[in-house]
This record gives structure tokens, sequence and C-alpha cells, in this order.
């Protein structure tokens, strides 16, 4: 499990992070699609570090 933060952006989207992730960020027209796009943002980013034998950061909340 992993914290997200979701928030308004300027143009009317809600944008979706992952703080324990750096870079992983999504956004979508509803909160709902945005908790999905950061869902699969997050287990694509895991995916890649595992692929490239690196280590994945701790949650830390």
């Amino acid at each position: 499990m992993r914290q997200v933060i979701i928030y308004s952006g300027e143009d009317g989207y809600f944008i979706a992070e992952c703080p324990s992730l750096p870079g992983c960020i999504s956004q979508a027209k509803t909160k709902e699609e945005a908790v999905v796009n950061i869902s699969e943002a997050i287990q694509g980013y895991i995916a890649a570090l595992e692929e490239d034998n690196l280590s994945i950061p701790a949650e830390h909340f």
C-alpha cells in the first residue's frame, strides 16, 4: 500500500502523486480516474525497478 496525494491542477484535471516513488505522477478528469491511473503508474514504476534489479523505495506513512 502506498500513500497517494490527489489535488486539483490549474487546468481542472486531478493530479495524483505517490510521494514515496519520485516522479510517479498521473492525472485524470475525475478523482476516480486519477486513483485508477496512479495505481497503474505505481505498478509500472515498481515493475520497472524490479526489471532493472533496483531497490524499491520504502513507504514512510
